[in-house]
């Protein structure tokens, strides 16, 4: 082995320690470790003075020097913005759709889906505005410790983690299913075993190669989705080997509304409430793009872009896609009911699939399903790295053991990622249990803390919003407040109170009568009880106090921001402009890099 392998291997599997420290939001400082042990501070300099000082006797301030023992600042914009839109588009979008759809029948769920769009965006444009304001590792988990306190950033942050690292063995246990598509005759450990392996591989060398990855497996994603689309038009007016122009039949028979539980008005009711329940679990809020603010290469330029295509995808990618799946298959098919009720596996259980089928088109699912695969590991992926850096987070402000926020010199926070993945041995559980039931209780999980995740989001905003007036710091400074959220602090309230509402809506069918299951209410409510106890102890150990308005931190982190951006625009203006090729002159174009 060279030595050249042996400093490849170090500098991703040895951490490094940080050179520079962010005080008080107002000096930036350069901690230089002398032989002796003994640690000197000096402050960067203002912008009009030279800009490099010597952090030792060989090097000087540079980005790197920035970013020494800390995440780097490498995504670009179009990674963010596919990121924006691939870390929602999960399989579950396609294939697990199909339960609103028998549930609740058509209309009820492109009722349920499009409704339940509006408290995402209403959480969406809540968050933007703090995250676009201090733009730094994990941004809306950091400010609930600053603004309301810090017994309430560790709950937030702890249930933001489960609720990442709960979906990583989601993913890979849909993965298994999806293989099932085609053969069945291998152990499910094995492709397990793979997707670790490729998980930690490109989250562990450099969040670079993390961007890229997710770059163009999301626009598969998109791809699929608009195909999906496109095939639901073209074959709804007659461009299909039966010729059939079916166009809205399946809205007249069986009908727009199904009955689920009960029958009559409150059992269409209940359809209809089911399929809010399951939007909450298809429709991701802001958090990915949040979780890549302290890795993104001017953030208070690239985020609020990211963050203003949100309506955009949930209408066209979620709102459209119910639309679709209502037209290609009746609620009352029977291979979509034999396919839900049997676990039918991989692509055999999506609407789409099932259509095709009927039309007796016979490659088209296969293609789908390979899509589907990438999906798959595309959100796992995803997830991988929002889990990672959630615990990176809590290391950073002393929240979790302080070996988790030890970086590699490619400033992946290597321990964090490896902790992590740790939840992907759930995924396991399927060698004892049907995937189909591992995945339901996993789902259920994801559900309760997604909601708590989104109420603790409105809270912290109002903490933040209340101590923005407090401070005198104006909300109209466009020079701050690069995205500000539309009529606050009224959309966050109410969309607070809805999320909170449906955090003990979402498992209510377990207390009907002669449905009750201990598992089902363990991973429906268990999360929420946690949260609360969790910020209860740590109240009471610690003794923390909630934090007056004029008192809370909402400036340190705006130093390294601000030096970020000077650093950029100085290199900017100091290079020449890159020529750029083909594909280069498109991404310019499409996303501005």
């Amino acid at each position: 082995m060279t030595n050249k392998t042996l400093q490849n291997l170090k500098d991703v599997f040895i951490p490094v320690p940080p050179v520079v420290e962010y005080v008080g939001g107002t000096k930036v400082e350069v901690r230089r470790n002398r032989v002796d042990g003994d640690d000197t501070v000096e402050k960067l300099p203002d912008k009009d003075q030279n800009k490099e000082v010597l952090a030792d006797d060989n090097s000087s301030i540079t980005s790197s020097t920035l970013e020494q023992g800390h995440v780097h600042r490498k995504l670009k914009n179009r990674h963010v913005q596919l990121i924006g839109i691939g870390g929602t588009i999960g399989v579950a979008l396609f294939v697990s759709i199909a339960n609103g759809l028998r549930n609740g029948g058509p209309l009820s769920l492109f009722l349920g889906i499009t409704l339940w769009c509006i408290p995402v965006l209403a959480v969406t444009a809540t968050t933007a505005e703090m995250v676009c304001y201090l733009p730094i590792a994990s941004p809306f988990i950091t400010m609930a410790s600053r603004c309301v306190d810090e017994a309430y950033g560790v709950m937030a942050g702890f249930n933001f983690w489960v609720l990442e690292s709960s979906l990583i063995p989601f993913e890979l246990t849909l993965f298994n299913q999806l293989l099932h598509f085609w053969f069945d005759n291998y152990s499910a450990a094995i492709p397990l075993a793979v997707q670790m392996v490729a998980y930690f591989c490109i989250n562990v060398f450099a969040v670079k190669l993390y961007g890229e990855t997710e770059f163009w497996l999301a626009i598969g994603k998109v791809i699929l989705a608009v195909g999906l689309m496109l095939f639901t038009f073209f074959t709804m007016v007659g461009a299909n080997p039966l010729k059939d122009v079916y166009g809205f039949r399946h809205w007249k028979n069986p009908g727009p509304l199904n009955e689920f539980y009960s029958t009559g008005s409150l059992g269409r009711f209940q359809g209809f409430l089911s399929c809010v329940i399951l939007a909450n679990f298809l429709i991701a809020g802001p958090e990915y793009v949040s979780m890549v603010a302290g890795e993104t290469i001017n953030p208070r330029k690239t985020l609020p872009r990211a963050y203003k295509q949100v309506a955009i995808r949930l209408t066209l990618f979620f709102v459209g896609g119910a639309l679709c799946v209502g037209i290609v298959v009746s609620s009352k098919d029977p291979l979509l009911l034999d396919a839900l009720d049997n676990g039918k596996p991989g692509a055999g259980s999506s609407p789409y699939v099932i259509a095709m089928h009927n039309l007796k088109i016979i490659v088209l699912p296969h293609i789908v399903n390979a899509l589907l695969l990438t999906s798959a590991f595309s959100a796992g992926n995803s997830y991988t790295y929002c889990s990672s850096r959630t615990l990176y987070g809590l290391a950073m402000t002393g929240k979790a053991p302080k070996f988790f926020s030890y970086c590699n010199k490619n400033g992946v926070p290597i321990y964090s990622v490896l902790m992590s993945l740790a939840w992907a041995l759930l995924a396991f559980l399927q060698l004892g249990e049907k995937s189909s039931t591992v995945l339901d209780w996993i789902v259920n999980l994801v559900s309760a803390s997604q909601l708590t995740n989104f109420f603790l989001l409105t809270v912290t905003y109002n903490f933040f919003r209340r101590a923005c007036i407090a401070q005198g710091i104006d909300r109209n400074d466009r020079s701050k407040f690069v995205f500000r959220g539309w009529f606050q602090p009224y959309m966050s309230i109410i969309a607070g109170a809805i999320v909170f509402c449906f955090m003990w809506i979402q498992g209510y069918t377990v207390f009907l009568k002669g449905k009750w299951s201990v598992e089902t209410f363990l991973f429906n409510y268990f999360i929420i009880f946690l949260d609360i106890a969790i910020f209860i102890a740590w109240k009471v150990i610690k003794r923390t106090k909630f934090i007056r308005p004029e008192d809370a931190d909402i400036t340190t982190g705006l130093a390294e921001v601000a030096e970020h951006e000077r650093i950029y625009y100085h290199n900017l203006e100091s290079q020449p402009e890159e020529k750029r090729g083909f594909w280069g002159k498109i991404s310019k174009v499409l996303f501005g890099d």
